[in-house]
């Protein structure tokens, strides 16, 4: 999981967002559908696009992969004003991280943005759950929440492990931000 952190003031955005499930191609219905029903806990604006094709424009051939930073650009171009995308692929994703020119990830978000990725290809157990983890703190970055210091926060940093089974909510902190943008965060 990952944060691009932009510079700039952040404004309270006093309009729920609503969210924009994008799904690609080969991912379940089954995780889609779940994906959906636990955000609607937190931002009853949750709509599920039709499946795509992921972009061929994105496909870093030398790793069989799909850069996360080319699928979050697309996505931010058709995001309307007060959406955020997240798009959601079984298929392997990447970024650069720090000396690796190609990190292999389970999700990367701007922070803040309009748009995020995940991927299911990096977890193992309780998939569902886990897209769904992955799914919320992805969403956490596009709102302007940055990595969080707390054990069990959903907006723990990974830092290169898969720390999923520890976190269970948004910390008091995360909480009164998110509930600042309109969202339904108790």
């Amino acid at each position: 999981m990952g944060c691009r952190h932009v510079k700039k003031p952040l404004a309270i955005n006093t309009l729920p967002v609503s969210i924009i499930i994008q799904p690609y191609e080969n991912v379940s219905h089954q995780h889609i559908e779940y994906v959906a029903a636990k955000l609607k806990r937190y931002n009853k604006n949750v709509i599920i696009n039709p499946a795509v094709n992921l972009p061929a424009a994105a496909f870093y051939k030398p790793r069989n992969r799909y850069r996360a930073d080319s699928i979050i650009r697309l996505l931010s171009a058709v995001t309307a004003k007060n959406n955020v995308t997240i798009g959601i692929t079984a298929k392997d994703i990447s970024t650069a991280k720090d000396t690796h020119e190609d990190w292999g990830i389970m999700g990367l978000g701007y922070c803040p943005g309009k748009a995020c990725v995940i991927s299911s290809y990096r977890l193992k157990k309780d998939k569902n759950n886990s897209l769904f983890k992955v799914a919320i703190h992805e969403l956490g970055h596009t709102q302007g929440l940055p990595h969080c210091p707390v054990a069990n926060c959903f907006m723990r940093d990974a830092e290169g492990g898969n720390p999923l089974d520890e976190e269970t909510e948004f910390c008091k902190s995360c909480t009164g931000f998110l509930q600042q943008k309109g969202w339904t965060v108790n």
